[in-house]
């Protein structure tokens, strides 16, 4: 059982923080699914946009059920260390740490992934962070700069030295963001060698892989990101697939139909017309690439500009199909 803290979850599987993916509507969808840890998008910790536009829909959520986890991004101390204090008092229950972030505008800056190449800073933020709030501090990482400078370990025990909670690790280098292949070997020495649970991540997207992985690395739980992009039943999927050994059906056309129409409302409430509209474009893209004919859907529905006439569109490419 994976168990961070206090908080001990049913089911092995977590929704991974997506910048722009994983607001409070997709983490209840995928929680629904099957996700029982779900964290919320990386926010910066610059004390000046704590509470910005574009900030306030990524702090903890009153509404999501326990813990609220937190991302924050930073390189500064002191500056996180506030953050996470400011979070804590918003509701969050968990702070994350994001040391994996490969994007050139975070890196660019010594934050995300950037910072696995320095140690002694590492060390300072964590001890800083889990001095500073009552809860559990979390960090996620890569397993490394690129493949000369591979330190996922050191960054993991200086983690559970400082008392960290839990380490979630990406089975990719800095260098190379999410091509290539996603490699397990490190997470499984990180494991071997830590007493606070691990977390693995990187290109799970079958229920076999995610059997795979955990098996391999030995690892508390696995993190899912990308796959879940347009199919959150991925969860269901492998949690039925982890505790019985079969498959599930795929969801219906029904389902599909009603999960895309709650989470397309669910973003037009939450971001205003205007921007639930353009969010939506995004979301309703990558259901699309699992429907029979869904260009069909995505082409016209990318040229709406209506909140409504993008929920009618949703209803009237079903009709035909189901």
């Amino acid at each position: 059982m994976l168990k961070i803290g206090p908080y001990p979850f049913k089911h092995n599987l977590v929704l991974a923080p997506m910048a722009g993916v994983t607001d409070s509507v997709y983490r209840k969808l995928c929680r629904d699914f099957g996700a029982d840890y779900t964290l919320a998008e990386m926010v910066a910790s610059q004390k000046q946009l704590w509470e910005s536009k574009k900030s306030a829909t990524r702090h903890a959520n009153p509404n999501d059920p326990e813990p609220r986890a937190v991302q924050l991004l930073g390189t500064d101390p002191q500056e996180l260390a506030d953050a996470a204090v400011w979070q804590q008092q918003q509701g969050a229950q968990i702070i994350d740490l994001n040391m994996g972030c490969p994007a050139k505008k975070v890196c660019s800056v010594a934050a995300g992934s950037a910072l696995m190449g320095e140690p002694d800073k590492v060390a300072q933020i964590f001890s800083a962070v889990v001095d500073a709030v009552e809860v559990p501090v979390t960090v996620k990482i890569r397993t490394g700069l690129d493949n000369e400078r591979k330190n996922a370990l050191q960054i993991a025990q200086l983690a559970q030295e400082k008392g960290l909670q839990a380490v979630t690790i990406h089975g990719r280098t800095r260098e190379v963001k999410f091509s290539g292949q996603a490699e397990y070997e490190t997470i499984r020495r990180v494991k071997q060698s830590l007493e606070i649970p691990v977390i693995a991540n990187g290109d799970i997207n079958t229920p076999e892989q995610a059997k795979f992985v955990l098996e391999y690395t030995s690892a508390d739980g696995i993190m899912i990101g990308r796959a879940t992009q347009g199919y959150p039943w991925i969860f269901r999927e492998i949690n039925h697939y982890l505790e019985t050994g079969q498959h599930l059906p795929s969801p219906t056309l029904n389902e599909f139909r009603d999960t895309m129409l709650e989470h397309t409302l669910g973003l037009h409430q939450l971001y205003g017309e205007m921007l639930g509209v353009r969010i939506a474009r995004k979301h309703i893209g990558w259901y699309s690439q699992h429907l029979p004919q869904g260009s069909a859907l995505r082409k016209p529905f990318n040229l709406l500009t209506d909140p409504n006439e993008q929920l009618k569109l949703i209803e009237a490419f079903f009709a035909k199909r189901i």
